[in-house]
């Protein structure tokens, strides 16, 4: 399919809706808003591939808002239904309607975990146009009574691959087995692989498919290089990295929650301004790690690929895979997030010896050598900033505790030694004193046994104890 529209009018919008899309800031529509929308409109069923960053939300939230203004909704009855697979991707679909919908009295729900609900049931009791809701938490509402769904007419599966990752696919098939009145669905992929299209040989009915940036191709505007180096020294070879490379703003992909926790930590006793996002933590707390991100207080946001699916950050400068990805979709996936509207962006990845096997189906999918970056980690930790603010924080591992601290004669006659093993007395006239010995760090709570040194061998005779 080729024929692409110069602009939004000529994709047969209503006057409210274009006037919201200017409103927003944007003229002309991206491939798959140019090839998806007028299908969508005609009413027909959708299979769309395409990536994070291509403008797929909006290629299915602008033709449901113009099919919804037509009707009214019932009671604990939603219209249409949108199943994300995260609460993140959730939200922003639920953004994207409340910015081109603002000037049509259409009403919206959004069913997510970590958020109190009951301004939402409320919503829901008197009726809604558009039902957004993860899988878990719908299933979780319909069950308690809370939602009807024998009145949803349009559903659209979002990210379907990222919910076959996540095991949400029992979830989705029971889902679509109570929408008894259904009429269109839409399902949008990045990936296509053979379990997402048995699901849509089941669900859709003689749909159109529509592909943008296949993912074995790469985008243009992506510089992407490997930075060989060894396990142990990966954190190292990263800061060395971002100093060198003046890498300001970065998203950091790590394949594991620990890892991502751990890096995070790493960074910012360094002076980095980090933050991670994983499935662990709290929604408020994730979203207001996105806000800060967004307004530049964080500079490098550390995530998993499940916990950054579906985040839309229009200027990302910089990725940084400090894990290899699993498969070479992923790894196109992870670094198309940077390089978009037109932007140059670069892309990094960390390699060992270990990632062989990968880093070979990664160039034989792109067709291409990926050119290798050799970095000294030797000369990591470097930058001034960071120095100056590591400084203290070593000062006060090698400085001994109070107790330890040097004190005056005078001040050891008055005031017995503690934490010596003494028991507080003071030490016989002939014992010799033990040599000053440097204190080694062992983090930030040190047992004070450790700190001891440990005394003089001298015969059993002279009555030390």
């Amino acid at each position: 399919m080729t024929d692409l529209h110069k602009s939004f009018a000529d994709l047969g919008l209503r006057e409210e809706i274009l006037a919201a899309i200017a409103e927003a800031g944007y003229t002309e529509p991206t491939p798959i808003q140019a090839q998806a929308i007028p299908r969508i409109l005609e009413r027909r069923d959708v299979l769309g591939v395409a990536q994070t960053g291509t403008g797929k939300t909006a290629s299915f939230t602008l033709p449901m808002l113009q099919i919804l203004a037509a009707g009214r909704s019932r009671a604990r009855m939603p219209r249409s239904l949108i199943l994300s697979p995260t609460r993140e991707l959730a939200t922003q679909t639920a953004r994207n309607f409340e910015i081109y919908g603002k000037n049509l009295k259409l009403t919206m729900a959004l069913l997510i975990g970590g958020v109190g609900m009951g301004d939402q049931e409320r919503v829901l009791e008197k009726g809604v146009d558009v039902l957004i809701a993860t899988p878990g938490r719908l299933l979780d509402w319909f069950e308690r009574g809370k939602v009807l769904l024998g009145g949803v007419e349009i559903l659209v599966i979002d990210e379907a691959d990222r919910m076959l990752d996540m095991g949400f696919i029992p979830d989705v098939e029971r889902i679509v087995g109570l929408l008894l009145r259904r009429q269109q669905t839409l399902l949008f992929s990045a990936t296509m692989p053979k379990e997402v299209r048995r699901l849509a040989d089941k669900f859709l009915r003689d749909p159109v498919t529509i592909e943008v940036a296949p993912p074995e191709r790469k985008a243009e505007l992506v510089e992407d290089v490997f930075v060989p180096t060894e396990p142990q020294k990966k954190r190292d070879i990263l800061l060395r990295l971002i100093e060198s490379r003046q890498v300001g703003t970065a998203m950091i992909f790590c394949n594991t929650k620990r890892e991502v926790a751990g890096l995070t930590r790493f960074l910012a006793r360094r002076g980095l301004d980090a933050r991670d996002i994983h499935g662990d933590l709290d929604q408020p707390v994730r979203q207001a790690t996105l806000d800060a991100f967004g307004r530049g207080e964080v500079r490098y946001l550390v995530a998993t690929d499940v916990a950054a699916r579906g985040l839309d950050i229009a200027d990302m400068p910089v990725v940084i895979n400090f894990d290899v990805p699993h498969t070479p979709d992923d790894y196109v996936h992870r670094i198309g997030r940077t390089g978009r509207a037109g932007r140059k962006g670069r892309a990094f990845t960390l390699i060992t010896a270990a990632d062989a096997r990968a880093v070979a189906a990664i160039e034989r999918q792109t067709g291409r050598r990926i050119p290798r970056l050799e970095l000294d980690p030797a000369t990591a930790g470097a930058r001034p900033d960071v120095a100056a603010e590591e400084s203290p924080r070593r000062d006060r591992k090698r400085t001994p505790k109070r107790s330890e601290a040097p004190r005056s004669e005078a001040a050891r006659s008055e005031r017995p030694a503690r934490g010596r093993g003494t028991s507080g007395r003071r030490k016989p006239a002939g014992e010799r004193p033990a040599p000053a010995e440097p204190v080694v760090a062992f983090g930030e709570h040190v047992p004070r046994f450790l700190l001891r040194p440990a005394p003089l061998r001298v015969p059993a005779k002279a009555g030390v104890e």
